[in-house]
């Protein structure tokens, strides 16, 4: 017979409030920080996994280099039973501003905005990796103050954390999230570790 705490899916890792603000404002504020910076936002507001991340191009978000749609239709993304079906994500407004800035700070810098061209790259213009993106990650953490260590794919987990705390709809998430079965959405309807902090911040002690 199982016991409780093997039929009890942990919650996910997620980021509080504090260390996601950390974290974009070590990386908005330092001089190099500005593709990453991108990169970290673009993931707290549609929850892409890693893999999807590196790989768009220009003009999956952009058909002028210019203007970004608001709706992102994904050609890379995890597939569940090889589903064919294409998964797109909606842009917020903040990262759909960001997502702009960046491309005109890519023309500044002389990068291609050519409609196959990597929308992030790394220092000798070749399309970024999951694992210098991992690197970029873990340095950010430390220069940003972070007392723990995260994997990339907990930013996803924090993006999908944040859009149940904000609507409480389950099913919003999953469309958020590209859950094929709800039932793996209803992970991010468990306790966070903001909520966990939250309650014990002001405890009598």
């Amino acid at each position: 017979m199982s016991t409780y705490a093997e039929r009890t899916r942990k919650p996910p890792r997620t980021l509080t409030e504090v260390e996601q603000a950390k974290l974009l404002k070590a990386t908005g504020e330092h001089r190099d920080g500005f593709r990453d910076h991108v990169i970290f936002s673009l993931a707290l507001g549609t929850g892409l996994r890693e893999s999807e991340l590196v790989a768009l191009d220009v003009g999956d978000l952009s058909a002028d280099g210019k203007k970004v749609r608001r709706r992102v239709e994904l050609r890379v993304f995890k597939r569940a039973c090889a589903d064919p079906a294409p998964q797109e994500v909606f842009l917020p407004d903040a990262v759909l501003y960001k997502l702009e800035k960046y491309l005109a700070w890519k023309a500044g810098r002389g990068e291609s905005l050519a409609p196959d061209a990597p929308l992030f790259v790394s220092r000798n213009h070749r399309r970024l990796s999951t694992r210098m993106l991992r690197e970029a990650f873990a340095v950010w953490q430390v220069r940003a103050g972070l007392e723990r260590h995260f994997r990339v794919h907990d930013i996803r987990h924090t993006a999908l954390t944040n859009a149940y705390r904000a609507t409480r709809d389950i099913r919003v998430v999953q469309r958020i999230a590209r859950h094929k079965n709800v039932q793996t959405t209803t992970l991010y309807a468990a306790p966070s570790d903001e909520d966990v902090f939250r309650a014990v911040r002001d405890l009598p002690c």
